[in-house]
């Protein structure tokens, strides 16, 4: 009978296994786990804390065990007595029963070479789909998840996690070639798992880092990532359809801007799902904007400060309650457009900043990487995988959570080197000047990436200079978005309401001014939360006046908006006649609603996006000059503007404002056409508490000349109003 043969394990030096404990080997899997040597199989694990390890397999349906042998400083080996790898698990003691576990050194990576290489070209428009953490069923009954982040600089990189009692040092990930990309899979786990990154760095200090991927978070002030798997089905099939085939700036978008945890205090997405969606129908906004919904360590920076830029904020719920929330919102009617902050990232030591040990995210030039008014990391857009981890993750939320729009937050910001510095402070682009070339071709390749993908959807530019070209295509040498934010009209109008009626004559071209350039973009008219903080007061007590007539006033400013070419978009409270300025750690005055006067305002609202969606004219040629046409622009002597929407094919609308004190009787208006003309909303309405000054319902308008017009009507403008009249057809 002949001795079996004794076949040593595969050698591995004491200066490798060192790397291994030390946490510095950037192959582990080379070393740890199965490996076929002389016809054998050796098996190696790293369990520093382990009394025994026991190899428990199966091969060819025998089943065998091979108690492995201490080798080095947590390192254990042995040798299977089979030829080829078989399925085992790792049988672990430790002061008691021991533990049956898979070993993560058994299976491949979880990302392939196409996915790797178009991570190094900074292509990859998935990236949500490769990197972070995700999981997987395979066959076999086998489900676990994979961990995968970029981190080129560093030296090596431990997952440290609940399910190894947090401590990382047994589970060092693997580099997947030159691609910066660490990975590791870890079988056995699933949604719930809570993890982080501990990274050394070139300069040998470990640092514990939250996933930049990551598509869940614990609530902070807790900084852990979570694993999370979708069940979530969409019941939104058909507001899908329909939106690949629209073009927003042809359609009616009237927003409300909203941030959800003031709006209402302490509610989750499922109950935020069971009341906004009602909310807005009854006002008949088209659409809700949510300041940033991205995890944020400091609800005091209202999600502008972000940390997980892929995971919807936990204090909310989970993702799928997110997914619950725009759901709800699209079956009830309504877009929803969602704060995107890509210009600058929050500075907390965990999250995305010096990530692998170097400036990896963030510019390594102060004068580019330092946001001097905000305080916070600008993105380093010159390099190629930083702007794919921006672009993919508009992709995502685009994709993912079904959103319908991306309000891109800071873009003057991006745009210009000297944004808030001083001279000295910054420097000039190759060709000397001030533009932030990377940044413009960041926002080129993001939008033209996000239309290809996503038809129907919008990017709005939050960009207050005079940038050309903001909304052009791309392939035209624009920035590519669908909107911006007129913010010249904002401060314009908002300058003239603001003054005593008796200074307004002077003042008159505030309100017109913005029709000079109303055309050169595609705009959104903004009264958004930055205009209602911070010591500016509420809409309301910006108007001048007594009680009745700031009231009258905050009325007929909003009936000028909505009638006015572009977008408009509102912030929440508005319509309430929020008295107090807005503050992020308390709700809406709702009680206000006691009141009728306020109850008028919020009817007002309601019945300014119902005349506003029921009338074309208003919307249809937003981007048309020939959409508008002044009646008369140069009423200064009495405080009032009259124009002309255009409908084409739908009635003309004529809206005339009067931001005087006294009421105009025997107004001359020029309409048109000859007619009956329906005086459709009238903002000084009784059901408003107005002073119920009006024309009976309508007027008529009569054959005659006036101000280069075919036809006029003498007609009553009420004081502090704005009066709308659409062809009767």
């Amino acid at each position: 009978m002949t001795a079996p043969v004794k076949v040593s394990s595969k050698p591995v030096s004491h200066a490798e296994l060192d790397q291994i404990v030390r946490g510095e080997h950037g192959h582990p899997h080379s070393v740890l786990g199965p490996h076929v040597h002389e016809g054998r199989v050796t098996v190696r694990v790293f369990k520093p804390l382990a009394s025994s390890v026991v190899v428990r397999y199966q091969d060819a349906g025998t089943e065998g065990e091979t108690e492995l042998t201490h080798e080095h400083d947590g390192i254990w080996v042995g040798v299977l007595p089979v030829d080829d790898v078989p399925d085992y698990r790792l049988a672990v003691s430790y002061d008691g029963d021991p533990q049956v576990i898979d070993d993560p050194y058994r299976f491949l990576p979880t990302l392939g070479e196409v996915d790797l290489h178009l991570i190094n070209e900074g292509r990859h428009e998935q990236l949500w789909e490769v990197l972070g953490s995700r999981v997987h069923h395979y066959g076999g009954g086998v489900v676990g998840a994979s961990f995968a982040v970029w981190a080129p600089s560093a030296r090596g990189i431990r997952l440290k996690a609940d399910f190894n009692n947090w401590d990382g040092r047994e589970h060092p990930m693997r580099q997947l070639g030159q691609s910066g990309v660490w990975e590791l899979f870890i079988p056995d786990i699933g949604s719930g798992t809570a993890y982080k990154y501990v990274i050394l760095g070139p300069d040998g200090a470990w640092q514990e880092k939250a996933d930049p991927m990551a598509v869940y978070a614990e609530q902070p002030p807790a900084t852990s990532s979570v694993v999370f798997e979708s069940s979530y089905e969409w019941s939104d099939n058909d507001w899908m359809a329909a939106r690949a085939s629209k073009q927003p700036v042809a359609e009616a978008m009237s927003t409300y801007e909203l941030h959800l945890a003031s709006w209402r205090r302490g509610k989750t997405w499922g109950e935020l799902a069971d009341e906004l969606p009602a909310y807005l129908s009854d006002l008949g906004f088209t659409h809700v904007e949510l300041m940033p919904v991205m995890q944020h360590p400091f609800g005091g920076s209202w999600g502008y400060h972000v940390t997980s830029y892929f995971a919807p904020d936990s204090r909310f719920g989970d993702p799928d309650g997110f997914r619950l929330l725009v759901d709800r919102l699209h079956q009830a009617g309504i877009g929803v457009i969602l704060d995107w902050v890509p210009g600058h990232f929050a500075t907390d030591p965990w999250a995305l900043a010096r990530f692998d040990g170097t400036p990896l995210y963030e510019d390594p030039n102060p004068q580019r990487g330092w946001h001097k008014e905000w305080g916070s990391h600008i993105f380093n857009f010159g390099r190629h995988e930083v702007r794919n981890f921006l672009y993919a993750n508009a992709l995502y939320w685009l994709e993912e959570f079904h959103a319908d729009g991306l309000r891109v937050d800071g873009v003057a910001s991006m745009l210009y080197l000297d944004y808030s510095r001083e001279e000295g402070e910054w420097t000039p682009n190759k060709y000397g000047g001030r533009e932030n070339l990377e940044a413009v071709q960041f926002l080129q390749e993001m939008n033209a990436t996000v239309y290809k993908r996503t038809p129907g959807v919008v990017t709005i530019a939050e960009e207050s200079t005079s940038w050309p070209g903001v909304t052009r295509s791309t392939s035209d040498g624009g920035l590519g978005f669908g909107f911006k934010w007129n913010m010249g009209w904002m401060h314009d109008s908002l300058g003239y309401v603001q003054q005593d009626p008796v200074y307004r004559a002077y003042h008159h071209g505030e309100m017109t001014f913005s029709l000079v350039y109303a055309w050169s973009e595609n705009f959104v008219l903004p009264i958004s939360h930055d205009e209602v903080v911070h010591g500016k007061g509420s809409l309301l007590r910006k108007m001048p006046g007594d009680r009745w007539q700031q009231l009258a006033n905050l009325r007929a400013y909003l009936g000028y908006m909505w009638a006015h070419p572009g977008k408009q978009l509102l912030f929440m409270g508005v319509e309430l006649g929020q008295e107090s300025e807005w503050a992020e750690a308390r709700e809406l005055d709702w009680w206000l609603l006691d009141h009728p006067e306020h109850r008028g305002v919020q009817s007002l609202v309601r019945d300014l996006n119902t005349a506003y969606v029921a009338s074309p004219a208003i919307w249809a040629r937003d981007a048309d000059p020939g959409g508008f046409q002044w009646i008369d622009a140069n009423d200064a002597g009495r405080n009032t503007f009259s124009f002309i929407r255009r409908g084409g094919d739908a009635p003309d609308v004529v809206c005339v404002s009067n931001f005087s004190a006294v009421p105009h009787d025997g107004y001359r208006l020029a309409f048109p056409a000859a007619g009956v003309w329906d005086e459709l909303l009238n903002t000084d309405a009784e059901a408003y508490t107005g002073s119920g000054v009006g024309n009976l319902g309508s007027v008529t308008a009569v054959p005659g000349e006036h101000l280069g017009h075919p036809a006029y009507a003498d007609v009553v403008v009420p004081p502090l109003a704005t009066v709308w009249f659409r062809a009767r057809t």
